[in-house]
C-alpha cells in the first residue's frame, strides 16, 4: 500500500483531515515566508530612501526594476534547486541546504553595510529561496495519490502556513525598521529563517523516504561536464558584471530574457524526451496556456512590491488615531485575508469534490478578478499625496486575494499532477518559472508606473487581464481533453 493510501485510511493521525506530514512543511514555509516577506516589506524602501532616512538613495525606478529582477530571479533559481533535487541529492537535503543558504543571506543584509549587503544578501537569500520553495512545494505533492480529491484542498492549507508568515513578516520588520533602521528589521528576518532551520532540522527524519530519493540520478561520467557548465556560467557573469553590460540599470531586462529562454528550453526538455510517455507529453502541452497565464497573473500581482508599495508610501493615507502606520504594513493586508479565506476555498473544493471547476477555468477566474481590482484603483486616482482611504487599498487587495487563491495553489497543484514521473519537482520549477517571469515584468512595468498618469497605467493593465481571462476560458474544452483525465 502506498504512503499516500495509507494516509488516506488512517484518519486517527491527520492535519485537518489531511497527511500528518503536511504540518511539518506547513511550519517549515511559514517561517521561511516570514523571513522573505519580512525582509522584503522594507527592501523597496531601503533601495530608494535617501541616506538620511537609512536608505542608499537609488533611483526609485531603477529600484523598482531592481525588485523585480531579484523576485524573478528568486524564483528563476528554482530550476537549479529542483536540478540538483532530480538528479544529485534529492528534495529533502536541497531543502535543509536552501534554508541554510536563506540565514546567511539574511545576516548579510543585517551586518554588512550599502551595496555589498545588499549584494550578497540578494544573492544569497534568491539562490536558497529558489531551492527551498520547489523542493517544498513537491514534498507536498508526494503526500496525496495522483485522483486525491483533497490534493487542491491540501496545497490550499499549504498556502495559509505561507501566509500567515507573510502576514507577521511585515509587521515585525516594518516597525523595527521605523524604530531601529533597516538593519535592525533585516536582523529580524535573519533570526526568523533561524527558527525555520531549527524546527526543520529537528522533523526532517520524519519526511516520507521517498522525500531522500534522487528520481534521476546524474551519471558520475557526466560530473565534470555539468561542473564545467556551472564554472563557465560564472565566468561568463563575472564577466558581464566587470565590463558594465550587466548593471543595475538592465537587470531586469537580461533577467526576464534568461527566464524566457530557460521555460523555452524546459518545455523542449520535456516534449522530446525520450523518458515522457505520450500521454504525459499531452499534459506537458496542455500545460502551456496556463503558464502564459500565470505569467500574466504574476506580472500584475508581484507589483504589490513595486508599485502597491510606492502608492502605499506616497498615496495612502495611513494616519490611525494619531498615529502613522509603516508603510511596509501594508503588505500584510493580502496574507490576512489568505489565512481567512484560504481554508473557506479548501473546504468549497472539497465539498464540490469532482464538481469543482476545471484547474484551467479556474486560472481563468483569476486572471479576470485580478484585472478588475487593478481597474478598482481608479476611482481613487489623481487624489495626490496620502488621499487614498486605507479602507479602498483594503478593499483591492481583498480583490488580489481572491484572483491569487483562484490561481496560486491550483498553479502549485496542477503542476505536480500534469508532471512526467522523471521530471516531478522540474515540472514544478516549470511553474516558478511562470512566477519569474511574471516578477520580472511586474518590475518592468512598475517604471512606466507615474501618479499623473495612473489612470492609464490601472486601465490598461486591468483590461489586458481580463481579456487574458477570456481567452483561457474559450480554451478549457480543449485542454482538458490534452489533460488526459486530470482535472
Amino acid at each position: 500500500m502506498s504512503r499516500a493510501d495509507t494516509e488516506e485510511t488512517d484518519t486517527r493521525h491527520t492535519f485537518f483531515g489531511h497527511p500528518r506530514m503536511l504540518a511539518n512543511l506547513f511550519s517549515v514555509e511559514l517561517w521561511e515566508r516570514f523571513s522573505f516577506y519580512g525582509m522584503q516589506g522594507i527592501l523597496l524602501y531601503y533601495m530608494y530612501f535617501a541616506a538620511a532616512e537609512g536608505g542608499l538613495g537609488i533611483d526609485q525606478g531603477v529600484a523598482t526594476g531592481l525588485v523585480g529582477a531579484y523576485g524573478g530571479g528568486v524564483y528563476l533559481s528554482t530550476i537549479l534547486g529542483a536540478w540538483l533535487a532530480d538528479r544529485v541529492l534529492g528534495s529533502e537535503r536541497v531543502l535543509f541546504f536552501s534554508a541554510a543558504i536563506i540565514m546567511l543571506g539574511h545576516i548579510c543584509l543585517a551586518v554588512l553595510p550599502g551595496a555589498l549587503g545588499l549584494a550578497a544578501g540578494l544573492i544569497l537569500v534568491g539562490v536558497g529561496s529558489g531551492g527551498l520553495k520547489a523542493n517544498a512545494t513537491s514534498l507536498v505533492g508526494t503526500l496525496y495519490a495522483e485522483k486525491d480529491e483533497r490534493r487542491d484542498a491540501g496545497f490550499s492549507i499549504f498556502y495559509m502556513g505561507i501566509n500567515l508568515g507573510a502576514l507577521v513578516g511585515p509587521l515585525i520588520t516594518g516597525w523595527l525598521q521605523q524604530s531601529w533602521g533597516f538593519h535592525v528589521g533585516f536582523g529580524a528576518a535573519a533570526v526568523g529563517m533561524a527558527v525555520g532551520l531549527t524546527q526543520y532540522a529537528l522533523t526532517r527524519k520524519n519526511l516520507p523516504a521517498e522525500a531522500h530519493h534522487v528520481t534521476n540520478p546524474l551519471p558520475r561520467s557526466q560530473a565534470g561536464r555539468w561542473v564545467g557548465i556551472a564554472v563557465a556560467a560564472l565566468v561568463v557573469v563575472v564577466i558581464l558584471l566587470v565590463t558594465g553590460l550587466l548593471d543595475a540599470g538592465n537587470l531586469d531586462t537580461v533577467m526576464a530574457a534568461a527566464a524566457i529562454v530557460a521555460s523555452i528550453a524546459y518545455f523542449a526538455l520535456l516534449l522530446t524526451s525520450s523518458r515522457v510517455t505520450e500521454i504525459e507529453r499531452s499534459r506537458v502541452r496542455s500545460f502551456i496556456p496556463l503558464f502564459l497565464a500565470s505569467v500574466v497573473f504574476w506580472a500584475l500581482f508581484q507589483q504589490q512590491f513595486t508599485v502597491v508599495a510606492i502608492y502605499a508610501e506616497q498615496s495612502l493615507d495611513r494616519s490611525l488615531l494619531g498615529w502613522t502606520m509603516p508603510p511596509s504594513w501594508v503588505q500584510s493586508i493580502n496574507p490576512v485575508f489568505i489565512i481567512v479565506f484560504a481554508g473557506v476555498f479548501a473546504a468549497l473544493w472539497t465539498k464540490l469534490g469532482s464538481r469543482q471547476p476545471s484547474s484551467p477555468l479556474k486560472f481563468a477566474v483569476g486572471l479576470v478578478v485580478m484585472g478588475l481590482a487593478f481597474l478598482a484603483f481608479i476611482p481613487f486616482s489623481g487624489g495626490g499625496p496620502n488621499a487614498t482611504p486605507l479602507l479602498a487599498l483594503v478593499g483591492i487587495l481583498f480583490l488580489f486575494t481572491c484572483a491569487e487563491l483562484f490561481l496560486s495553489p491550483i498553479g502549485l497543484s496542477i503542476a505536480t499532477k500534469l508532471a512526467p514521473e522523471r521530471f516531478r519537482t522540474q515540472m514544478v520549477a516549470l511553474f516558478f518559472l511562470s512566477i519569474s517571469l511574471g516578477t520580472t515584468f511586474a518590475g518592468i512595468l512598475a517604471g512606466y508606473y507615474d501618479p499623473a498618469t495612473e489612470v492609464t497605467y490601472f486601465s490598461w493593465i486591468g483590461l489586458t487581464a481580463i481579456v487574458a481571462g477570456i481567452l483561457l476560458a474559450l480554451l478549457v474544452p480543449t485542454l482538458k481533453k490534452s489533460m488526459r483525465g486530470v482535472h
